[in-house]
């Protein structure tokens, strides 16, 4: 193995830790809320909390399942747009929301377990991309909602 491959290796290694981290850090942002403080919206939009994890978890799905795996929205039960992807049925709890969150986190390590950052997925609405897009992607997207969400928690919890 030469140094590149070592560096690459690092790299995936440093992706998977910061994405892991995000994932995390979004979940924390429900510790100790009630199901109404999840729920409640702060802003104009349909941003929640409960409604942000939600989204993550929609987005999560649409790069490793449908962009990585090749299975389309549609064959997923995944609805089409982002911004459907914030709301909140009756039936979504911070329980339920979690719990499909973190299903999504373990499909999206084991799709790409056995592929190199620089494999090439066909799955993308728009072309092909590679694996380290896909990380970079899921990792920009990940920061910007825990932002959203540890502003979010604040206002809550100043009520």
């Amino acid at each position: 193995m030469g140094s590149f491959d070592v560096l690459l290796d690092d790299e995936r290694t440093q992706l998977d830790a910061f994405i892991e981290d995000y994932r995390r850090a979004i979940e924390a942002t429900l510790d100790s809320l009630t199901e109404e403080q999840a729920c409640r919206r702060l802003v104009p939009s349909a941003t929640t909390l409960l409604g942000l994890l939600k989204h993550v978890t929609w987005m999560q799905r649409v790069w490793f399942e449908e962009c990585v795996g090749g299975t389309s929205r549609r064959e997923l039960g995944l609805v089409q747009t982002p911004e459907e992807s914030f709301l909140l049925s009756d039936d979504d709890t911070i329980a339920s929301v979690t719990a499909a969150h973190r299903e999504a986190c373990a499909t999206a390590r084991t799709a790409v377990a056995d592929l190199a950052l620089d494999a090439v997925v066909t799955g993308h609405r728009s072309g092909p991309r590679t694996l380290h897009w896909v990380y970079l992607q899921v990792l920009r997207e990940l920061a910007h909602h825990c932002g959203h969400a540890d502003i979010l928690r604040e206002q809550v919890l100043a009520d």
